[in-house]
């Protein structure tokens, strides 16, 4: 939703070392457990890394259901915070990232030098993460989309939170944002929020809009709630890759907007070059914001499971996925 989900110039990152069994198992370590599949004589088994986001959670479900019923395998999720995913991907613990926001020390570490995970490609989305107002206050007030003019409504967006300040909301406290650097180094009479999560933050958003409330929100593409709530991104600084090498070196001295990311998935180089059907299946695995939104919005909004909104979504769309299927 950090969607890291941020490189400490860019994009957010969930940080935090649990790993958590998707199965209801429990707590997990998969830097030291492998597959409850691994052992099954003869089965084909893959595991995949499902991320805490609603879209990280989108692609696992549609690859899921085609893994278990078009190519019959069993399949593991596991939910890996993302630097302790990349741990276990090296490790083999997990075989697959499908979405990966930029991590570029953990690209040099294990790509690069290591060589244990091997760049998989893009997914076909592309994330963008920044500052975002409610469409029916920004048509209202137009120059709020220019942070130049953000001390202008800070009034308008004080809370019981944020005192006498306006507030930035953020969602989860272990996402890595630029956000209290840019507030600082802009001078914003504004204070970073933290909702406690990405669906409070959703539950949040959603209450200011019945209300028609402003609000000022940290948030990114792709995302369903778009679809529900339109907004309108506040345009901060140029991004430029200056910025982002004097962020890498100094996060506090950020002074930029985030960058534009096109989102990658990654594997185990074991995996990779072993060449199964799940390995070239995954490697074909590539669709497009608005099919993700689509099986996000039917698990955040609609309430289906997973599992259940993969099957919808490919039932739907044979003419997208057909594509991804090993050649016969």
């Amino acid at each position: 939703m950090s969607r890291t989900r941020i490189r400490v110039a860019g994009a957010a990152a969930l940080a935090g070392a649990t790993l958590l069994a998707l199965s209801g198992c429990g707590k997990a370590d998969m830097t030291k457990q492998g597959s409850p599949f691994q052992a099954a004589g003869g089965a084909k088994s893959v595991t995949l890394s499902v991320q805490t986001w609603v879209g990280a959670q989108a692609n696992v479900a549609v690859a899921k259901y085609l893994l278990e019923h078009e190519l019959d395998y069993h399949v593991d999720t596991v939910q890996v915070d993302e630097i302790p995913a990349w741990d276990a991907l090296s490790q083999g613990r997990v075989d697959a990232i499908l979405e990966d926001w930029g991590h570029p020390d953990q690209e040099k570490r294990y790509v690069k030098d290591k060589k244990t995970i091997t760049a998989g490609g893009g997914n076909g989305v592309t994330g963008h993460i920044g500052w975002w107002v409610p469409k029916y206050w920004a048509d209202q007030h137009p120059d709020v989309t220019d942070w130049k003019n953000l001390n202008k409504y800070a009034d308008q967006l004080r809370t019981s939170e944020s005192g006498s300040k306006g507030q930035l909301m953020d969602g989860s406290p272990s996402y890595v944002t630029n956000d209290k650097a840019l507030v600082k180094n802009l001078k914003l009479d504004y204070e970073v929020v933290f909702a406690g999560s990405e669906a409070a933050q959703i539950t949040q958003i959603q209450q200011f809009a019945k209300q028609k409330k402003p609000f000022l929100t940290y948030w990114y593409e792709p995302q369903w709630l778009f679809n529900q709530v339109p907004m309108v991104e506040v345009k901060l600084p140029e991004y430029t890759d200056a910025c982002a090498e004097k962020g890498a070196n100094d996060p506090s001295s950020i002074d930029c907007a985030y960058p534009t990311t096109p989102l990658q998935k990654f594997f185990n180089t074991d995996f990779a070059k072993g060449g199964s059907e799940a390995a070239v299946f995954l490697k074909n695995f590539h669709w497009t914001k608005e099919n993700q939104n689509e099986v996000s919005e039917m698990i955040a909004s609609d309430g289906l499971s997973a599992d259940e909104a993969g099957k919808r979504w490919v039932a739907k769309h044979p003419e997208v996925w057909k594509k991804w299927l090993p050649k016969k």
